[in-house]
């Protein structure tokens, strides 16, 4: 599997990502000719090498030739992409991280994904450095990204809306969920492109996953901070780990032996919508043989302290223990195929490449069982029949 792994030890911005993926192999006239598949002008995209702390990085700049408007809706965007001639896989990538900006600038404005003007990242320059990035994965043929955490600088910025705080209100929104760290720098290292590249591209954030290296390249940014050098460094190479994902988990446990058993199912799904990963309980025996039932919840190292102070509200515990535990899991996919009950979505276990796992999603195949009155072993069976037929016929 070709992985590539996202170094943003000084952040990450969108002509960052183009410069060090054209520095990692990527094909600067396969860019040109597959932006202009866009079928929109008013921009020169200028491409030339620099040298940052002894470094050597590509610097990317789009230099807009025409004036930009006030803006574009997620709908405009939309429709440029559709009325491009690129291949399906890059315009569904782009919009995805249009999508995903749209709702972050939603959520920061107070209002809806369809009201929102995008300004700085709805100009040409930035539909560039989006469309631009997943042209280039796509030529550098890149089966998963990783990236690492991203370092928040701090102060003030300009913006179409006036004075903001860094990090800028989308960023912080659009990273939800990301793991994220403090520097001693005054400056935005993360901009809002970057932010929804990372976020949408990337399946997994963390170190640096088992590879054998083919290829490393540094993009420059504009902004010098002091003595940090302002790159993002991109290492591409094939993945030598038996499982391509491998990453950390906290396991938060507690033993309780004062409160109603009635009372775990509501605190189980609000550990679920609060983030957990998984949620368990099961019967053990505590000192002077009194039942007592333990709790267990895994969930990501950044919400141990939330997911302990959900445990705290919702039981009867004073004290919770956790651990952090390495995982491995398998990549995973999501289809959608008909059956004569009805549409069921099947996720897929996939291990280098091969579906190993297919397994229909319960919650359909039960209003499916519901609703036709047939038993829910059929209908998951149906479903999963149904993916080997359109397995085979591809």
């Amino acid at each position: 599997m070709l992985t590539a792994w996202f170094d943003c030890f000084s952040g990450v911005s969108g002509d960052m990502t183009l410069g060090a993926l054209l520095a990692a192999g990527g094909d600067e006239d396969y860019l040109r000719s597959e932006l202009q598949k866009l079928k929109v002008d008013g921009y020169d995209l200028y491409i030339q090498l620099t040298n940052i702390n002894g470094i050597g990085a590509t610097d990317v700049d789009v230099k807009l030739t025409v004036k930009q408007g006030h803006g574009r809706h997620l709908s405009d965007i939309a429709e440029i992409l559709d009325n491009s001639s690129l291949s399906a896989s890059i315009r569904d990538r782009a919009l995805s991280v249009f999508t995903i900006l749209a709702e972050a600038e939603a959520k920061v404005h107070q209002t809806t994904v369809e009201k929102i003007h995008f300004h700085e990242v709805g100009a040409l320059d930035a539909i560039v450095d989006i469309v631009g990035a997943c042209i280039l994965l796509d030529n550098l043929k890149i089966d998963r990204v990783v990236c690492s955490p991203l370092p928040m600088g701090h102060g003030f910025i300009e913006c179409a809306h006036g004075t903001i705080p860094l990090p800028a209100p989308a960023v912080m929104e659009v990273l939800r969920g990301i793991p994220v760290y403090n520097v001693n720098v005054e400056g935005e290292l993360v901009t809002p492109t970057g932010a929804a590249i990372v976020k949408t591209l990337a399946t997994e954030f963390g170190q640096m996953p088992s590879m054998s290296v083919n290829s490393t390249g540094y993009g420059s940014g504009k902004k010098r901070f002091g003595n940090r050098p302002n790159l993002l460094r991109v290492v591409i190479g094939e993945e030598t780990s038996t499982f391509s994902a491998e990453d950390t988990v906290v396991l938060i446990e507690a033993n309780i032996d004062d409160m109603n058993p009635q009372f775990f199912d509501p605190a189980m799904e609000t550990l679920f919508a609060n983030g957990a990963l998984d949620v368990f309980h099961e019967p053990i025996t505590m000192k002077k043989g009194r039942p007592a039932t333990r709790l267990t919840v895994i969930g990501k190292p950044t919400d141990v302290a939330h997911l302990s102070e959900v445990i705290f509200r919702k039981t009867s515990t004073i004290g919770v223990r956790y651990q952090e535990m390495k995982r491995y899991c398998l990549d995973r996919r999501w289809e959608t195929v008909e059956t004569v009950h009805g549409a069921v979505r099947i996720k897929l276990g996939i291990l280098r490449g091969e579906v190993v796992n297919v397994m229909p999603e319960f919650e359909d195949v039960k209003s499916i069982a519901v609703a036709s009155g047939q038993s829910v072993q059929l209908v998951s069976d149906a479903a999963r029949a149904s993916y080997f037929d359109l397995y085979k016929e591809s």
